[in-house]
């Protein structure tokens, strides 16, 4: 897809230089990836999709349903489809799953065909952002501090291997995406 118009020179600059690759953003539930994922897209004049969208649409049920119906593993291989599929639609910005870099299939896959980048950000204000809607199926009924630790513990090795980290304070997601910007110059220069 053609950056937009509306994309200053310099992110069209940047959108190209990604040779076809899209930008997969990872990281655990709250850091941001679909809300500041959205902003980025805009911001380099590409489209933007949400793997846990994508799979609620594949697999006509949400994301809550198809884990207690099917359990964890099996998201995980629907999750893996259709990651491939839309890193194989072309140059986008696509927000993954907080599970999603730790497979070692999606990992590679993720690694081959897009430019990843971890949004790491506190776990105190990640809890915050998650206690707000009761939407996530991992957090049900339980603690999300504890949860996310937990998550952390096992994930951040995996999201180590990001070719970007891109810390994200509890701020406003424009400045999330002026880092995000900034480090993807960097990397790609």
């Amino acid at each position: 897809m053609d950056p937009s118009p509306a994309a200053p020179a310099s992110h069209n600059t940047l959108a190209e230089s990604l040779g076809g690759r899209s930008i997969a953003l990872v990281g655990l539930m709250g850091s941001g990836k679909t809300t500041v994922g959205r902003r980025l897209a805009a911001a380099l004049g590409l489209e933007f999709k949400d793997a846990d969208a994508e799979i609620e649409a594949a697999a006509g049920r949400s994301v809550s349903d198809i884990f207690a119906e099917l359990g964890e593993p099996e998201f995980r291989s629907g999750e893996r489809r259709v990651i491939a599929r839309l890193v194989g639609e072309g140059p986008m910005v696509l927000a993954t799953g907080g599970g999603a870099y730790v497979d070692p299939e999606t990992r590679a896959l993720l690694r081959e065909k897009a430019v990843t980048i971890w949004l790491k950000a506190d776990l105190e204000v990640l809890a915050r952002r998650v206690s707000r809607r009761d939407t996530r199926p991992l957090l049900r009924g339980k603690d999300p501090l504890e949860v996310l630790s937990g998550q952390a513990d096992k994930r951040y090795p995996f999201y180590g291997e990001a070719d970007i980290v891109v810390d994200t304070p509890d701020s406003a997601h424009d400045l999330a995406v002026e880092r995000i910007l900034k480090a993807l110059k960097v990397y790609l220069r």
